[in-house]
């Protein structure tokens, strides 16, 4: 059965802090850390803004967008690092929000970074078990980096939704097939209670991120007899702008393939809506026919691979609501002082 992408969304604070002023307190070298992360500036929520205002946000884009009846929806599913709540779903916030209440079910998930793609592939089993109409998917995150640590520079905050059905005629994108490849690899972690996750080092690059894109990548390619020549278009998660240039570069892609998805570097790492925020970027360019590979990936660690074809439908949904490219125009820049404030830094004991 066809299942695809029937409509998305996506969502990104107006705030921006760059590289510079956070380097500038840490005493570090703000030109050797923006070469090597190839990150110039990142996202900073408002003060009044978490991952579930930023998942209503992006879902109420991606209903917005193709002008759908909410009604429809059987299945919301929000994947986070940063859920608001310990217990509390974000995803009920969600449906409430977009008018799909009473939905069939609701769960918030959790895989790192990949939480998001993994509620696409469950949204994209119910759409085709014929369980519900139609699923929506949601990857947000107001990223945590402790003060100091390397994380600071990239964590960022935003979100990306998709509305996943099985009605050829809606679908103004065919998922093809998805491949996921997971261990049990811990190169980040963060316990209950903690105010910031902690990271592996050397586990966060080669054991980590290097070998589940690789592995999900190889995987979906070998399942489908296909070769980066046969896509228009490729997206990776990005943790920064290192990792994914240097994983298409291993697996044959161009970097005129990545560079519409790549918006890490005007970004930072989004976590949850890092992949997400990079197909929502490249479907706002893609036209009918163009073939998308990309992959997602997250810590503990697993990678999900789809290949994507766009349809003619794309052309009558792209431009019903703001792109990715508006969302990252015109920013407000904050220096650390606000920056801190908006992200709870600065704490009363």
């Amino acid at each position: 059965m066809t299942v695809g992408i029937v409509s998305y969304g996506a969502y990104i604070p107006r705030y921006r802090i760059k590289i510079e002023d956070i380097a500038r307190v840490w005493g570090d070298d703000a030109d050797i850390l923006k070469a090597g992360l190839m990150v110039n500036e990142k996202s900073v929520p408002d003060v009044d803004e978490d991952a579930a205002t930023i998942a209503v946000e992006a879902a109420r884009s991606a209903v917005s967008r193709s002008n759908l009846d909410a009604q429809r929806i059987g299945a919301v599913y929000t994947g986070s690092e940063s859920h608001p709540y310990a217990v509390k779903p974000t995803s009920t916030i969600v449906a409430e929000a977009v008018g799909a209440t009473p939905v069939m079910t609701a769960a918030d998930f959790e895989f790192a970074c990949k939480a998001g793609t993994a509620a696409i592939q469950t949204c994209m089993g119910m759409v085709s078990s014929g369980m519900i109409d139609l699923g929506l998917a949601i990857g947000a995150d107001v990223a945590q980096g402790a003060p100091g640590d390397a994380l600071e520079y990239t964590a960022a905050a935003g979100g990306a939704a998709y509305v996943i059905g099985n009605k050829e005629s809606e679908l103004a994108a065919i998922i093809e097939d998805t491949y996921s490849f997971t261990t049990d690899t811990p190169d980040f972690w963060r316990r209950e209670g903690m105010p910031y996750p902690e990271h592996g080092g050397r586990f966060t690059g080669e054991p980590g991120y290097f070998k589940h894109v690789i592995g999900a990548s190889e995987g979906l390619m070998s399942k489908l007899d296909t070769k980066p020549e046969d896509y228009d278009y490729a997206v990776f998660h990005q943790p920064n702008g290192k990792f994914p240039s240097r994983a298409a570069s291993m697996l044959g892609f161009s970097k005129e393939q990545i560079k519409p998805g790549l918006v890490v570097t005007r970004l930072g790492n989004t976590y949850s809506g890092s992949c997400m925020m990079g197909i929502a970027a490249t479907l706002d360019q893609a036209e009918p026919g163009d073939r998308i590979f990309a992959t997602a990936f997250g810590s503990g660690a697993g990678g999900d691979s789809f290949s994507i074809t766009v349809t003619d439908k794309i052309e009558e949904i792209r431009n019903n609501t703001t792109t990715v490219e508006e969302l990252l125009a015109d920013p407000i820049y904050a220096d650390y002082a606000m920056y801190a404030k908006h992200k709870g830094k600065i704490r009363i004991a």
